[in-house]
C-alpha cells in the first residue's frame, strides 16, 4: 500500500479531542559510556545500538508505544500524511487493550517492537522479572501480529544494562535500540520545543525518541518532518537505518 494511499484513508473526522496521557517515570539512568553505533560495514549488530551509520543521510523516528486510541490515530494519520515510516516500541499491555492499532500501526507501512508488558522500571527488576516484561509483551505481538518484531527497547531508562541485554538476547531480541537524540516530548514542551530539542541534535543516522499519546508531539510532527528533509534526512524506520 502506497503512502498516499494510506493519506487518503487515514483522513477523517480525527481530533485532537479526548486526549489521552503517557506518563513517563524517569527511571534510573546508567553511568555514562561510549555509545554503541552501527558503522556502515557493521554485522551483525552490537548488543545495543544508538544510532546508525554516520554517512547515511537517514533518521529513524522511533516512538513508545502507549496512549489514547484516537490520538494515536490522529498521529498515524499525519504520519501518513508526511509519508514518513517510523518504528513503534509498543507497551504490551497497552497493545493488548488496543488490538486494532497493531494492524493501523503495520498497515501504515510501520513497524512494531517491544517496549517491555508493564513499562516498569526494568533495570531494578529481577532477571527473572526482566525476562517476563519482555517476553510477555512478545507473545502479544506474536498474538496480535504473526511476528515478536526484531528490536526491544527497555522501559523507563534510556540505556539497556547488561543484565537486560542478557535477558533480550535470551527473549530473542538480538540487538536493544536505544537513541542518540531525545526529543523530550513527553514532558508536554509545547509542539516548537519538541521540533527544536529534536534538531538541535539530530544527524545523520539518528535515533530519535518520540511518544505517542501527547498532543504536542502530534502538532510538532509536519514541521518536525519537513526540516529534516529540507536538511536532506530522510525519516525511516529502524530496520531500514540499520540494516
Amino acid at each position: 500500500m502506497q503512502l498516499t494511499r494510506r493519506a487518503a484513508l487515514a483522513a477523517g473526522a480525527l481530533t485532537l479531542a479526548g486526549c489521552g496521557t503517557d506518563a513517563r517515570v524517569s527511571g534510573p539512568t546508567p553511568s555514562p559510556s561510549p555509545s554503541p553505533s552501527l558503522a556502515p560495514s557493521a554485522s551483525p549488530l552490537p548488543a545495543e545500538v544508538v544510532h546508525g551509520p554516520r554517512d547515511r543521510a537517514q533518521v529513524a523516528l522511533t516512538f513508545h508505544g502507549q496512549g489514547e486510541d484516537q490520538l494515536v490515530r490522529t498521529t498515524l494519520a499525519v504520519l501518513a500524511q508526511s509519508e514518513a515510516a517510523v518504528t513503534v516500541l509498543a507497551v504490551g499491555s497497552w497493545l493488548a487493550e488496543h488490538p486494532a492499532l497493531a494492524r493501523a500501526i503495520l498497515d501504515g507501512g510501520h513497524e512494531l517492537g517491544n517496549h517491555t508488558y508493564s513499562h516498569a522500571d526494568i533495570s531494578s527488576l529481577s532477571p527473572a522479572a526482566q525476562y517476563a516484561e519482555i517476553t510477555r509483551c512478545a507473545d502479544v505481538l506474536r498474538r496480535l501480529t504473526g511476528s515478536a518484531g526484531r528490536w526491544f527497547r527497555p522501559s523507563q531508562t534510556p540505556r539497556a544494562t547488561a543484565a537486560v541485554q542478557q535477558q533480550a538476547r535470551r527473549a530473542g531480541y538480538a540487538t536493544c535500540l536505544a537513541y542518540d537524540v531525545d526529543s523530550l516530548d513527553y514532558t508536554d514542551p509545547g509542539p516548537a520545543a519538541v521540533v527544536q530539542a529534536t534538531l538541535d541534535g539530530v544527524h545523520n543516522g539518528s535515533i530519535v525518541s518520540l511518544h505517542f499519546g501527547h498532543p504536542g508531539t502530534v502538532a510538532a510532527l509536519p514541521e518536525l518532518i519537513a526540516t529534516l528533509r529540507q536538511r536532506g534526512l530522510k525519516p525511516v524506520t529502524a530496520t531500514t537505518l540499520l540494516t
